[in-house]
């Protein structure tokens, strides 16, 4: 279940982030899992955010992304296969 953003996520150790390094969202198309500093067009932020999840789908670690994403209540971008909005839903739907 997801936790409040202002409340303390305990980590065990670096371990639990180990999964990072093995994300297909590493390097060159990491800018598409976040919208950019300026305003974004709705027809761009689907088109984005429809290129991040394509990339996802193909990520060996997407379970461990999406529970990470889940657990500390990140609250920008494209983690695990969802973006920000699919995330709250299920968090509402399991708290």
């Amino acid at each position: 279940m997801a936790q409040r953003r202002d409340e303390y996520i305990e980590l065990d150790n670096d371990a639990d982030l180990q999964w990072q390094a093995s994300a297909a969202c590493r390097g060159e198309n990491g800018s598409l899992f976040y919208p950019p500093p300026r305003f974004e067009r709705k027809d761009h932020r689907v088109s984005r955010e429809k290129r991040a999840k394509s990339i996802c789908l193909g990520c060996d670690v997407q379970g461990s992304c999406l529970d990470y994403a889940l657990r500390t209540a990140e609250p920008h971008g494209i983690w695990g296969g969802l973006n920000e909005r699919e995330r709250r839903d299920i968090a509402r739907r399991t708290s």
